[in-house]
């Protein structure tokens, strides 16, 4: 990834995220390098040949339909967009069996018909949309984080309760630290300030690769976390559903991925109603509330008596604390997801996130506040969100309302998961650090394979703990604390280089919240490690070695099929290059081998098509004994003997080994032959059909495709029934 130096350099790094970033563009050398070839580079075919096909395909006039697709997709699916450019009005053909023609209509009644790669200028977010989508999580934190850290005091009995207070206002400062600091951090980096372009920006890339697990496992336990209390907020109000806690919670996980699946319009649609509901139903219960606590001139009722579990120390103050902490997880969302607003992108995004800090630091300090005035411990069975509902609205459906909203934020919370994850992947897929295949967008313009991943591993998460949310947590703050400690600790970086207008308190408001942040990392390390925060320490190195080994293929990779231009001079020309090294057509020399196994129809279609290329051809055949081996030569005199003949025999039976290693003996005696295997193959149409046969030429084309210089192409014979 290497170091940048400053908001100019990250805006070069960051992109507006569309289906061509899936395609880079070639460098300026590359680009130069590319002209060199060209300008040596000669085409085997005579100047002025014409094509024996139109490869307009009659755009101004109606032609034949296409034989394998003819009932499905007419020749008006193409349209003129330029000269020597077609454009096809049809996302794909629909499958021709019964089977996949229904599950083809369910995909589309489940996920919606494909949008246009245009169309994804029109699925950005509007502010209204943004903060319910990008604020679930961060909200919905409110609902468990708070009695996280009572359960820690609750441990040094009824009096450790009142320090709930003071490690609220710690909390808050935090959150409004932090808050401020990305804040900050979104216009710097209007791209998408996500920690792991800021951490490796300006730390390098290992403290970006380590910002990255962190983020990783946040979202995945985002994930389960927030299903988990949302089907424990669901069976606190309905016991009977408890038995089924772990397949309620995969049903909610694949519904969210259907929904995500939709595209990101659709989702906000989806999830805007149940994150407003929350909020008021929240604020409703600290309106009446607070009324009733100002009836009785606020005095706090006294807790139950609860005896202490453990002694009141530090390490337990620290655990309360770090369990608290989690209640403001999600707070990086906005600042990962620039790119998905609509213009102006970083002023919008950082007014949401204005809007989100607010609505948290009002949200959680009135809840805590309200329970300590209301004596409220917690206790198994019932969250003490629902306890506090019970007091607040002793009768009527109120109690009910808070409860759905709040099982809704709590099981679509997961949502911001789902749009900050896949976009993760996408920014370390670009720099090569995850596998290339979630820069693709789907249908729906969605990274369809980064929302299945992170469905896929979140529900294995969520049943391996049996859906239990008291498992879960001690995992959770230590994965995204550290990429908070490391995006503020960059953006400290980042001014101390860009040194502009006001740099000096910016530097500070970020260092202040990468201080607190390193706080609630190495307390939740420490006081968690032997409750499962274990897991996180030890997966982040793993997942960093991971990172670097998939970019270290992908630069092997490029350095193999970057452009380079070819040797100059006589010298040079007259040494041919391998196989593998081969750019220009003049420096292409063929033999073509034929793997014959008998004399059929299939096997003279392959001959026919072998010769018919006008290169060198060699026919070859593996015979288990020499008697079979003089049957078969004695049936190619009778053909005519038109193309050389080598017979191997094979005592052992074996095909696909002899012929490989005889290959790779030949290629290893002319490196600079392209040896292109022409491999006659039987077309079956109906599955139930592939085992009646052996299938060799599928292992063949394996075995083959491993070696360097070969080329392995078919020949199909299509079966009529």
């Amino acid at each position: 990834m290497g170091r940048r130096s400053g908001g100019d350099d990250a805006a070069e790094r960051g992109t507006v995220v569309t289906p061509s970033a899936e395609f880079p563009a070639l460098s300026p050398e590359e680009l130069a390098a590319l002209g060199r070839i060209g300008e040596r580079w000669r085409s085997p075919a005579r100047p002025g040949q014409e094509l024996p096909v139109d490869p307009t395909l009659g755009r101004s006039r109606r032609g034949p339909a296409p034989s394998r697709f003819g009932r499905l997709a007419p020749i008006e699916m193409f349209t003129v967009e330029e000269p020597d450019e077609l454009c096809a009005t049809e996302p794909a053909h629909a499958p021709r069996t019964r089977l996949g023609r229904g599950l083809g209509r369910l995909r589309r009644a489940v996920i919606g018909p494909p949008l246009s790669s245009a169309a994804v200028l029109y699925e950005r977010m509007r502010k209204l949309v943004a903060l319910p989508i990008l604020s679930s999580d961060l909200l919905s934190s409110v609902a468990y984080g708070p009695e996280a850290m009572l359960t820690v005091l609750v441990l040094g009995g009824s009096g450790a309760l009142g320090l709930s207070l003071p490690l609220a206002v710690l909390l808050v400062v935090l959150m409004i630290a932090v808050g401020a600091s990305y804040r900050q951090t979104i216009p710097a980096y209007p791209h998408g300030a996500g920690s792991y372009i800021v951490a490796g920006d300006n730390l390098g890339r290992t403290p970006g690769l380590a910002a990255a697990a962190g983020l990783m496992l946040d979202y995945v336990l985002t994930v389960s976390v927030s299903v988990a209390a949302g089907v424990h907020a669901v069976t606190s109000a309905l016991p009977g559903l408890r038995p089924v806690t772990v397949p309620l919670g995969v049903l909610v996980i694949a519904v969210l991925l259907a929904g995500n699946l939709r595209g990101v319009r659709t989702a906000g649609n989806i999830f805007v109603l149940p994150t407003y509901a929350f909020v008021v139903a929240v604020l409703a219960v600290l309106v009446v509330g607070y009324l009733r606590a100002a009836g009785r001139g606020f005095a706090p009722v006294p807790p139950p008596q609860v005896p202490a579990a453990e002694g009141l120390g530090l390490l337990l103050i620290l655990r309360a604390f770090a369990s608290g902490a989690v209640s403001m997880t999600g707070i990086e969302a906005v600042s990962n997801a620039v790119p998905a607003f609509r213009p102006t992108e970083w002023r919008n995004a950082r007014t949401t996130l204005g809007w989100m800090v607010g609505m948290l630091v009002v949200v959680f300090a009135g809840l805590i506040v309200l329970i300590h005035l209301n004596g409220l411990v917690p206790r198994p069975g019932e969250t003490i969100l629902s306890q506090l509902g019970r007091l607040t609205f002793p009768s009527g459906p109120w109690y009910g309302l808070l409860q759905a909203a709040t099982a809704l934020i709590l099981l679509l919370a997961a949502n911001t998961a789902f749009n900050d994850f896949p976009r993760l992947l996408f920014f370390m897929a670009r720099d090569g650090h995850a596998p290339r295949r979630f820069l693709h967008m789907g249908d729906r313009l969605a990274f369809s394979n980064g929302l299945v991943a992170l469905a896929t591993v979140a529900a294995l998460i969520f049943v391996a703990f049996g859906g239990r949310t008291e498992s879960l947590i001690p995992l959770y703050a230590v994965g995204v604390f550290l990429a908070f400690t490391l995006s503020q600790a960059g953006m400290v970086v980042h001014w101390r280089r860009r040194r502009g207008a006001g740099w000096r308190y910016r530097l500070i408001l970020n260092a202040t919240g990468a201080t607190l942040s390193a706080l609630v990392l190495l307390t939740a390390a420490v006081a968690k490690f032997a409750e499962g925060a274990w897991v996180v320490v030890v997966a982040v190195p793993l997942l960093v070695f991971v990172f670097d080994r998939i970019h270290r293929h992908y630069a092997t990779l490029h350095r193999a099929l970057a452009l380079h231009p070819p040797p100059a001079g006589a010298g040079a020309a007259q040494r041919p290059p391998p196989a593998e090294g081969q750019e220009l057509p003049q420096q292409v020399r063929h033999l073509v081998i034929v793997p014959v196994a008998r004399l059929n129809l299939a096997s003279l279609r392959a001959l026919a098509y072998a010769a018919s290329l006008g290169q060198p051809t060699l026919a070859v055949h593996i015979a288990p004994e020499d008697e079979e081996a003089d049957r078969f030569r004695e049936e190619w005199r009778a053909w005519g003997d038109h193309v050389r003949l080598e017979i191997i025999v094979s005592p052992y039976r074996a095909v696909t080994g002899p012929l490989a290693h005889y290959l790779d003996a030949l290629h290893a005696s002319r490196p600079e032959l392209t040896l292109t295997v022409i491999v006659p193959e039987v077309v079956l149409r109906r599955r139930w059909h592939r085992p009646l046969h052996s299938r060799v030429d599928q292992r063949l084309r394996t075995a083959l495709r491993a070696l360097p210089g070969v080329v392995v192409t078919s020949v199909p014979v299509h079966l009529s029934e």
